[in-house]
């Protein structure tokens, strides 16, 4: 378990607002110089253990790292649209540029794909 999980639980598990403020605090320190991997293992262990436990913010704030950490990657803006959908249409507009970012992500990797087959396929020895 990364350190980046083990101090999301505590953060989870914290018993009075003196110890849950210290957990955010170094919940957010740590998830500032975590990496694109770490960030993900903790979304997916935190969202199947306690879904609706983990703090919107925390959860927004995470998959913000996320996007900025691997800014091409359509899945983990997709994975992040859903996410903000559950909370209410005020994250709607968010969720949809997400969603469009990621829509243009995948036009631009196909594009690329396809222009590479292309010359492999014009290539003659």
């Amino acid at each position: 378990m990364s350190e980046l999980t083990a101090v999301m639980l505590k953060m989870l598990k914290a018993k009075d607002k003196r110890e849950r403020l210290e957990a955010e605090h170094r919940f957010i320190e740590t998830l500032m110089f975590s990496d694109f991997n770490e960030i993900v293992a903790m979304l997916d262990k935190a969202l199947a253990d306690d879904w609706i436990g983990v703090p919107v913010w925390a959860r927004n704030l995470a998959f913000r790292f996320a996007c900025l950490l691997e800014p091409k990657n359509a899945e983990i803006r997709r994975r992040a649209a859903a996410d903000l959908r559950c909370f209410g249409p005020d994250w709607d507009e968010k969720a949809d540029r997400l969603d469009r970012e990621a829509d243009e992500l995948e036009r631009v990797t196909e594009k690329k794909s396809s222009a590479r087959r292309r010359q492999k396929s014009d290539f003659v020895p």
